[in-house]
């Protein structure tokens, strides 16, 4: 795994994007923070080489490009695509974002187990949309 440095204020301490994704997961003393280690854990396992940032105040993976962002919201945990629109979903995992024309997102709840192997197999297929260097 690689690890990128950015300029945003959280990172103004010093700590890396991983440590800063540490973090909001321990913050998350409830059901979410377990939703978006499991999503980080997938996305890290289909892409070892994958690189952890942390933008707009949210963690972001990459892989020659944004893959996707993790956000969490009260309800939900959403991973958004900026490149969604464009990729095969045979799965049907998107679920959010679906009116526009680039982007598309999935919503994560409480209740509904992570389809692991397609969850992965769109985390690489974001990653050869990105050229797959």
């Amino acid at each position: 795994m690689t690890f990128s440095k950015n300029s945003a204020a959280d990172l103004a301490t010093g700590a890396t994007p991983t440590e800063l994704i540490d973090k909001r997961i321990a913050d998350l003393s409830d059901w979410r923070g377990a939703k978006l280690a499991e999503i980080r854990k997938l996305i890290r396992t289909a892409l070892p080489d994958v690189v952890e940032e942390w933008k707009w105040g949210k963690p972001v993976w990459s892989h020659n490009g944004i893959l996707c962002t993790g956000e969490v919201y009260k309800g939900y945990v959403k991973t958004t695509f900026p490149k969604g629109a464009s990729l095969d979903d045979p799965d049907h995992l998107f679920n959010s974002s679906m009116d526009g024309n680039v982007r598309r997102a999935i919503d994560f709840f409480e209740s509904e187990p992570i389809d692991a192997a397609a969850f992965q197999a769109l985390i690489r297929a974001a990653s050869a949309a990105n050229g797959n260097r």
